[in-house]
């Protein structure tokens, strides 16, 4: 069967890679992919959010099933039009996918819904949230209410840092029309933890659990970023964790949506804060996360293809749970210098490539007379795999350091304390 992947980063890379191993699948189409997808799959130019060519190329290629990787084009429709077209698809609907798309919307539905979430106020206009940032308590965290790859969600520390953030979304428009309203919320203290669940919008089958590095350096200091690294599985999500999460919050979501006339299908991310004995969910994405994805793609042993048709077909309460490794995987995300600010492109890079327990995904890349360069923000992500967290963690900074050295110094940033939280919990543990 033909397989089409839509979208052109780390997480599609790594979706790539694990589909092409399946032997249902006889070739794997990506648009518009990357440098190292392209070693994997073969790449259209069609833009993720190109919804009318990516409905022309599905028509021309005619692919079994298509897995829509980004965000936005399951929020503008892509999903809709091409179940329209009689394509099978795994992704939620437009409606189910402003679970992500709006933050407005997923906080109203959590408080619907009985799902436990941070205390939250909603603003239109830049006075009412001035006037609240100028009565509230500190930290506080405001969001934009639209899709920011990631980026829009501003931990506060105190009033100063609240308003530069409120003029950074309202009136600034650093993410445009996504700062139209904002979503003001109570600092949830405690342990962040990525949860994910496979829906067919009827049947939900939980994924392993990890965590994600948001915070650009060592230690969480600096601004958000899309992600700086991940491991799993995570120590914090004890079995018994495990099942509240299902019964808490990805049951009653599913069932949500379900009851709310929007059936979710796909993979529905749980951003979860974890509290001692407290489980708060910070956001629903309603896609695979990345960098979680890499790690959790070189750890499924079992075939991914029969879940992702099972999921688009409505028959995932037919099919077994998938099987994981016994050991763990890490990735870690080397970066552009400069990023998530401005930061150059077009740089050689050298030394990416993979073997031995290690993949290197591509995200920010593309190929410019046969070199690999730099073509975004985050622009690699070194994922191992080991019998223990502390081997994975090793063989990818191991990784990370020879394509430092090949590449040369100040080209590509990362940090350096992925996993830091777990080896302490382990610590901890065994104390």
């Amino acid at each position: 069967m033909k397989v089409l992947v839509v979208g052109g980063g780390g997480r599609e890379d790594a979706l790539c890679y694990k589909i092409g191993m399946s032997p249902l699948v006889s070739e794997v189409v990506c648009a518009p992919g990357n440098a190292g997808i392209s070693k994997r799959a073969r790449c259209v130019a069609v833009g993720a959010e190109d919804i009318d060519g990516l409905v022309s190329l599905a028509i021309e290629e005619k692919p079994e099933l298509t897995v829509v990787g980004p965000e936005a084009p399951l929020a503008m429709g892509l999903v809709d039009r091409l179940e329209a077209g009689g394509f099978k698809v795994f992704g939620p609907s437009k409606a189910a996918a402003a679970i992500e798309g709006s933050k407005v919307f997923s906080k109203n539905f959590m408080r619907r819904r009985g799902i436990p979430t941070a205390d939250f106020m909603v603003f239109d206009n830049m006075e009412d949230a001035a006037r609240a940032i100028g009565e509230a308590e500190f930290p506080l965290v405001l969001k934009a209410d639209g899709l920011a790859a990631g980026k829009g969600v501003f931990v506060c520390a105190g009033k100063k840092e609240a308003d530069a953030a409120l003029a950074a979304l309202m009136r600034d428009r650093t993410f445009g029309d996504s700062g139209d309203r904002v979503v003001m919320e109570s600092f949830l203290p405690g342990e962040e933890v990525s949860f994910f669940a496979v829906s067919d919008g009827k049947t939900v089958m939980p994924l392993e659990p990890s965590q994600d590095h948001k915070r650009l350096l060592d230690g969480d200091r600096g601004p958000n970023t899309g992600g700086m690294g991940a491991y799993t599985p995570a120590p914090v999500a004890t079995p018994e964790l495990r099942k509240r999460v299902m019964e808490e919050v990805m049951k009653p979501a599913i069932a949500g949506m379900a009851d709310e006339g929007s059936p979710y299908k796909g993979v529905l991310y749980a951003g979860l804060m974890v509290d001692g004995g407290d489980i708060r969910t910070l956001e629903f994405n309603c896609r695979f996360g990345d960098p979680e994805t890499q790690p959790l793609m070189m750890r499924m042993e079992s075939d991914i293809v029969p879940l992702l048709l099972a999921a688009a077909g409505g028959t995932l309460a037919d099919e077994e749970p998938p099987v994981w490794s016994g050991g763990a995987a890490a990735c870690v995300i080397m970066a552009a210098n400069g990023y998530p600010g401005s930061h150059d492109r077009g740089a050689e890079i050298k030394g990416a490539d993979g073997g031995g327990g290690v993949e290197v995904f591509h995200s920010g890349t593309a190929e410019k007379d046969g070199a690999v360069v730099t073509n975004g923000g985050r622009v690699l992500g070194v994922t191992a795999v080991g019998g223990a967290l502390k081997e994975a963690v090793d063989a990818a900074y191991g990784k990370v350091a020879e394509i430092e050295r090949q590449t040369g110094p100040g080209i590509l940033v990362y940090r350096k304390d992925i996993a830091a939280k777990a080896f302490g919990r382990l610590k901890r543990d065994d104390g």
